[in-house]
């Protein structure tokens, strides 16, 4: 009995020492998302190139091309891109656990008529998305 209990004891201190880290969660899932589906239409005129995560400053960055009609910064500018942003970051159920672990959200949106050019970019904190918070 006293062997089943040190073997079960044993057992569980491996798998607790096996435990993925958030931070190795977030950089996996983010590698593995933009290995499997990127590039990938995501809407009209707009493809996500590719999802990474920086330990550094635990920001989760969309980072997106955009074509066609959407590919103008003024329009964005003058849009409420922002505010949509946020909003969907605030609903989003798949995050949640790195939004309770206050880690940052990045999006950059670049032109594919001039490659490389930035038209949009925005970083979201714990502070914009908490309750209240807002992208101004």
């Amino acid at each position: 009995m006293k062997r089943a209990l040190l073997c079960l004891a044993a057992a569980a201190a491996f798998c607790a020492a096996c435990q993925e880290s958030l931070e190795d969660k977030c950089a996996r899932e983010a590698e593995e998302y933009t290995r499997k589906k990127c590039p990938a239409p995501i809407g009209q005129n707009m493809t996500i190139d590719s999802l990474t995560f920086d330990r550094a400053t635990h920001t989760l960055h969309y980072h997106y091309t955009l074509s066609g009609a959407a590919d103008n910064a003024e329009l964005l500018r003058n849009s409420d891109a922002g505010n949509m942003l946020l909003n969907e970051i605030k609903n989003a159920t798949s995050v949640k656990d790195y939004k309770d672990a206050g880690y940052n959200f990045a999006y950059t949106y670049r032109s594919a008529k001039e490659p490389g050019k930035v038209l949009y970019e925005a970083t979201f904190t714990r502070k914009d998305y908490a309750e209240g918070g807002s992208a101004e």
